[in-house]
């Protein structure tokens, strides 16, 4: 296929209430006006970014597990958003990739946030997750994540190509730094020569921390093609083209010189 088409909720979240979030985004997805290949929630969409994980978290066969599935299955669609899972003793902030057959993919964030504390209440990641929709391959990443180009770093490879075509970042990004989150959102397509997804929430949180969403999809080079407003309750769905991207990357070629680093 030549496209992705790509649905971002742009929506405030109710402070640590697992029951009202759910059926805030049920009703926000039963209203959805166009088919979708892709719908992103935010990062901790059940919660809203809390440093008490203990009470809140969830198995990975949890109700929010499988309300995923219910929805992906209704849609015919992949849901995707973070939340937070127990895991044996440790808590994660996973990000979880529901396919309608009701399979997923996982993947945990890996630079937790010092500043508040999330690496005093949750486990980092170790692995990247690269995953393959309508021969897209789509990288997720976590919030903070995006402050590190290197674990973001695209490759390509003779023979296999590119890693991957898209970047997909969940968040809780503060209204007081989303000058950083669009410069970076940016930085990081041109960089790898790819689209990216950043899907931010609103509202204000339990900390009385405000959130401005400034969600976007940033095209190969750095336009956002998203018609979502900062502080806009609204979803959008953006529509990305293969062929502008294999075009884009056949024509101008700063990949050839990517410096080849031995490790992240």
């Amino acid at each position: 296929m030549q496209h992705l088409t790509v649905t971002l909720v742009q929506s405030p979240l109710f402070w640590e209430d697992r029951e009202k979030n759910l059926d805030m985004f049920t009703k926000k997805l039963q209203g959805l006006e166009s088919t979708t290949d892709l719908v992103v929630l935010p990062e901790m969409f059940t919660t809203g970014f809390t440093m008490e994980p203990k009470g809140l978290a969830e198995p990975m066969e949890g109700k929010t597990m499988q309300w995923m599935r219910d929805q992906a299955s209704a849609g015919g669609c992949v849901v995707a958003g973070s939340l937070i899972i127990q895991d044996k003793e440790s808590f994660y902030n996973r990000f979880i990739w529901m396919q309608a057959d009701g399979n997923y993919y996982s993947y945990d964030k890996k630079h937790l946030f010092s500043y508040a504390g999330e690496n005093k209440n949750y486990t980092p990641g170790t692995s990247k997750t690269i995953i393959e929709l309508n021969n897209w391959k789509i990288m997720p990443m976590i919030c903070y994540d995006l402050r590190f180009p290197v674990w973001s770093r695209n490759r390509h490879t003779e023979g296999a190509g590119f890693d991957f075509d898209c970047l997909l970042y969940v968040a809780n990004w503060p209204a007081s730094r989303s000058h950083v989150w669009r410069i970076l959102l940016m930085a990081r397509a041109i960089e790898n020569q790819c689209y990216v997804v950043g899907l931010n929430r609103l509202g204000q949180d339990g900390n009385d921390i405000d959130y401005s969403g400034d969600s976007a999809v940033i095209d190969p080079t750095g336009e956002n093609i998203s018609s979502l407003l900062p502080f806009e309750e609204k979803t959008d769905t953006v529509v990305m083209t293969r062929c502008s991207l294999d075009s884009f990357r056949d024509s101008f070629r700063p990949w050839v010189d990517w410096d080849n680093f031995q490790s992240d």
